[in-house]
């Protein structure tokens, strides 16, 4: 994500396996702003990640915490 606006931010990240899924949350330390999503137990961890860093930008930005 070359242009994501939280390249420079701490993020925690969470898996969590539940059968056929995988439970994500994404936790912005700096605004204390957490999200989660589903995706299937093959998606490669990196593709969760990346759509889960999207999902966080996506509310930051709604929220008007970032630009």
């Amino acid at each position: 994500m070359p242009d994501s606006q939280l390249l420079n931010r701490e993020v925690i990240m969470e898996f969590f396996p539940l059968g056929s899924y995988v439970k994500v949350s994404a936790m912005d330390t700096q605004t204390l702003t957490e999200i989660s999503i589903q995706g299937p137990a093959n998606a490669s961890q990196e593709t969760l990640k990346a759509n889960a860093l999207k999902r966080l930008e996506y509310v930051l930005k709604k929220k008007g915490l970032i630009s």
